[in-house]
């Protein structure tokens, strides 16, 4: 079993930055792909980022990319999501999300094909 616990939201203005945290328990965590997911009210959860096992390869979606980084550190069973120039619509409940394959990119951007998440945490940006 791997247990996620996602940290760092909060609130901030337009254009500002927050680094999300997300922690895992097992020792298995190197072997497993990360992603980031969000999901604002009334909305579906989308896709976010995610990074494989390795952490040599990632994907975004078109509305983050070039603003959020994803990375971990295996040291410290974490993974991060740094994320610079926030917009209001990037306000959202953001989910940490584990699996243990790669895969296409499709696979990987498909909450169904997680198998461990996080409680989540907020972020909300002010205009």
């Amino acid at each position: 079993q791997l247990q996620l616990v996602e940290s760092g939201g909060g609130l901030v203005q337009a254009g500002g930055s927050l680094r999300l945290s997300c922690s895992a328990s097992a020792r298995t965590f190197s072997s497993h792909t990360l992603a980031w997911f969000r999901q604002a009210p009334g909305k579906e959860r989308d896709f976010v980022a995610t990074i494989s096992g390795s952490g040599g390869s990632s994907r975004y979606s078109d509305s983050v990319k070039g603003r959020f980084t994803i990375s971990r550190e295996s040291a410290k069973n974490t993974v991060y999501l740094q994320m610079t120039s926030l917009k209001p619509e990037d306000t959202a409940v953001y989910y940490c999300a584990a699996r243990q394959l790669w895969g296409s990119a499709i696979a990987t951007m498909t909450p169904a094909r997680y198998n461990y998440w996080g409680q989540g945490t907020q972020v909300t940006v002010a205009s």
